[in-house]
């Protein structure tokens, strides 16, 4: 057990005391065992048996993770982003069943803050001392518009204030994005030709597939719809938009070893996926 012999009699003396009686009788160099001693072995007994069984559980729920994990996402992982994880994830841990709640970036973390969520991912990073972003991986966001809206293939800065756009609602990670990234080129978003405002990246891809205006989304949000050509990319040289995508936590929570497991195996995809990129090359369409 590791222990001097001290420090074993100091145990069986604490024992004895909070017991109320001897189980000990010491003769010399002799103990023996009391009535009450006796009385209590079977139990004790039981007690060192029921801590192997829990070691055991618990060693098989490291193997093989069951229960429920609840993350919370804001549109864009949400959506485009955690399906797929989920899918692979799944294939390795069949018995660990999801739920997602999906809401603004801002929505998100007010559920961490008041710890009705465990795990966040999101798109904007809204400092807190209490909460902890890593970063997951970054996203690119892409000016869309239907095939036949605009004929031009690329757009310069200060011709977007002419065209009809499409934003997101306030709150939204995507939309803080932006605002921050116009901002940088002195360019404010109330400025824009706004014709309308949504709570989802789909409601306004399809707004933008039916020629109601351009606007800013995720390329992974879009991906599936320029792969079929709904929609069409319009390059802006002069803009880069990139942003992170952030998995966040409160500081002061435990994660279950299926949350544990999750993060893991989002942290390998995420590399995995960059790494493919990386051998591929990425081609740029000239304007």
């Amino acid at each position: 057990m590791s222990l001097t012999q001290p420090t074993v009699s100091d145990h069986i003396i604490s024992f004895e005391v909070e017991l109320g009686c001897r189980l000990f009788d010491r003769m010399g160099r002799t103990i023996m065992p009391t009535k009450e001693a006796e009385s209590l072995y079977p139990h004790a007994v039981e007690l060192i048996e029921r801590t192997d069984a829990v070691r055991e559980i618990i060693g098989q729920v490291r193997n093989n993770p069951s229960g429920e994990l609840i993350a919370g996402a804001s549109t864009t992982p949400g959506s485009f982003l955690l399906p797929y994880m989920m899918a692979s994830f799944r294939s390795k841990y069949p018995d660990i069943v999801f739920q997602i709640i999906t809401g603004d970036s801002k929505y998100i973390i007010g559920k961490l803050h008041s710890h009705e969520l465990l795990l966040g991912i999101v798109g904007c990073m809204i400092p807190d001392d209490r909460l902890s972003y890593t970063r997951l991986c970054e996203d690119e966001l892409i000016l869309i518009s239907s095939p036949d809206f605009i004929k031009k293939n690329c757009l310069r800065l200060e011709e977007i204030r002419e065209i009809p756009f499409i934003l997101r609602e306030e709150g939204s990670g995507t939309r803080l994005e932006i605002e921050n990234i116009l901002f940088a080129k002195d360019i404010d978003i109330n400025t824009l030709k706004t014709v309308g405002i949504f709570g989802t990246t789909t409601g306004i891809m399809r707004a933008v597939k039916a020629g109601m205006g351009l606007s800013i989304v995720s390329r992974i949000a879009a991906r599936e719809y320029l792969k079929n050509r709904e929609l069409k990319e319009i390059k802006m040289p002069d803009l880069p938009m990139r942003r992170n995508i952030y998995m966040v936590i409160h500081k002061k929570r435990t994660l279950p070893s299926a949350y544990r497991l999750f993060i893991e195996h989002m942290t390998q995809e995420i590399k995995k996926q960059n790494a493919l990129k990386a051998g591929q090359g990425r081609q740029k369409a000239p304007c």
